[in-house]
């Protein structure tokens, strides 16, 4: 059977009850009612795992299809249903999770994480920093924080444990591995807050965004990661401090750790050829993300930067096409990454579900009742924003899934502040990175979770303790520090 029959069951009856049991509400045409329906469907068998996200998606496709609900005539619907094939936000995630295999393959990514620790690896504070420095250094081109936090950086945590002995299975996770491995975890969603290339979601932040205020706000690469840059910074920074007062490895003197890694890297050998072009493209990415090309010729030969602007999109096809050419990546290794034609699948499917729902209304019409609910509650927008934004993050606890929490909640709550009097860039900057701070709550809260859990360092109630208090004290930074910083940079 190609899908888990009680999870199935029950989405298939949560989108019966709404398609046929519950009245369509007043303001609500029968089509976004009955899309809801599919849409509520979808996201309740993503969250039950009834199947892969990717072959839900197609469903959903098939569905919106099928049933018309956006169109009169079945080739247009048919037209709306792939229509989010054609998002370019899609295609730069999909190509920047390409890109990052080569830091796999090449071993570069492995490189940098034991230079790192062979610099500043003399105590297990140090070595933590490393990780967290790595993390935040392999974010820019790493778009699948899981590929990042439990592919590259948790078997080099896993590693330097190791040859401490602190092991879970010997009852040694204390020594070192427990703080390592929150701290291995911890600096993955301060990663993802940071850069709109540093998870899979964040493009779909800045098209959720830029809906809601008719693109009077399109957050840039280069805006995004400034704005994310100071308070970004002082949450990994204060992040391995505090898991270290929460939970201090035993071991605190860590000289075999340098050992360790310059061992790491002499059986890596020399940078290789493949490691070089890698870190070439790299910096070329980084360059044109940020707009530098268009600061710098803008103004010196006196012309309007967009004559110099390269669309990220298209920097990233850059990337893959010089990665390509070189032979660092092969179409073989391009068609095996399964994770990136998962992903542009399924975000092509949700995106056209939730701009369709707007579309036809029904995103207006609910952020119009919380709007009205909220509001009644006479706390200004300050209060009513920050009551949005705490119900927003903490409904994660029912969530396996950022897209699917991201895609079924943000539009609406972004617009009831809107129309609560919220500054837009402020409160976009502010969903935006809770978007990411709420992966710090539970052990499946995203695709890296279960890696680093899995390994056994940390207990259950350990891990969503630590996970509240993050993300308290990091939604704290993001309020006081970036609200702070953003005023500086003249965002509101």
């Amino acid at each position: 059977m190609g899908f888990k029959p009680i999870p199935a069951a029950i989405a298939l009856l949560i989108s019966l009850i709404i398609w046929f049991a519950i009245p369509v509400p007043e303001g609500v045409s029968p089509q976004a009612w009955h899309l809801l329906a599919m849409f509520v469907g979808v996201i309740a068998a993503i969250i039950g795992k009834a199947m892969p996200i990717g072959a839900l998606s197609i469903i959903a496709i098939m569905l919106v299809a099928l049933t018309g609900v956006t169109a009169e005539t079945p080739d247009m619907a048919m037209k709306d249903a792939l229509s989010s094939f054609g998002n370019s936000l899609i295609w730069l995630i999909g190509v920047a999770i390409m890109i990052s295999r080569g830091l796999l393959k090449t071993g570069l990514g492995a490189r940098v994480g034991y230079l790192f620790i062979g610099l500043w690896g003399k105590r297990t504070l140090g070595v933590a920093y490393s990780l967290a420095v790595v993390e935040l250094l392999l974010a820019p081109v790493t778009p699948s924080n899981t590929a990042r936090g439990g592919g590259i950086i948790h078997p080099i945590m896993k590693s330097i444990a190791s040859s401490y002995d602190s092991d879970p299975e010997k009852g040694t996770e204390k020594r070192m591995g427990k703080f390592l491995a929150l701290v291995n975890y911890h600096a993955n969603p301060i990663s993802s807050i940071m850069f709109i290339t540093a998870t899979a979601p964040n493009p779909l932040i800045v098209d959720l965004v830029a809906k809601a205020t008719n693109n009077n706000i399109h957050l840039s690469w280069g805006t995004w990661a400034l704005a994310m840059l100071l308070p970004g910074l002082v949450a990994m920074f204060l992040m391995p401090l505090i898991i270290y007062w929460m939970y201090p490895p035993e071991i605190k003197q860590t000289p075999n750790a340098v050992a360790f890694a310059k061992e790491r890297l002499k059986e890596q050998g020399s940078m290789t050829r493949d490691e070089k072009i890698m870190l070439g493209i790299f910096a070329i990415l980084l360059i044109l993300w940020a707009g530098i090309p268009a600061m710098l010729l803008g103004k010196f030969l006196e012309v309007v930067p967009p004559v110099f602007m390269v669309d990220p999109t298209t920097t990233a096809f850059i990337g893959l096409s010089l990665l390509l050419l070189t032979g660092v990546l092969s179409w073989d290794d391009i068609l095996k990454e399964k994770s990136a034609w998962d992903t542009i699948t399924w975000f092509a499917a949700l995106v056209m579900m939730a701009t369709f729902l707007n579309k036809l209304g029904l995103i207006t019409w609910f952020s119009g009742v919380l709007e009205s609910s909220i509001g009644s509650l006479g706390m200004g927008w300050m209060g009513a924003c920050a009551l949005l934004l705490l119900a927003y993050m903490y409904a994660h606890y029912m969530f396996a899934s950022t897209t699917a929490h991201i895609t079924a909640m943000f539009a609406a709550f972004y617009s009831a502040g809107l129309a609560l009097g919220a500054p837009p860039m402020l409160f976009a900057l502010m969903m935006a990175a809770a978007s990411s701070i709420m992966m710090t709550l539970t052990h499946y809260a995203t695709g890296t979770s279960p890696v680093v859990f899995g390994s056994g360092y940390v207990t259950l109630g350990e891990w969503w303790k630590v996970g509240f208090i993050m993300s308290v004290i990091e939604l704290m930074i993001f309020v006081v520090v970036g609200g702070i910083w953003w005023k500086v940079l003249g965002y509101y």
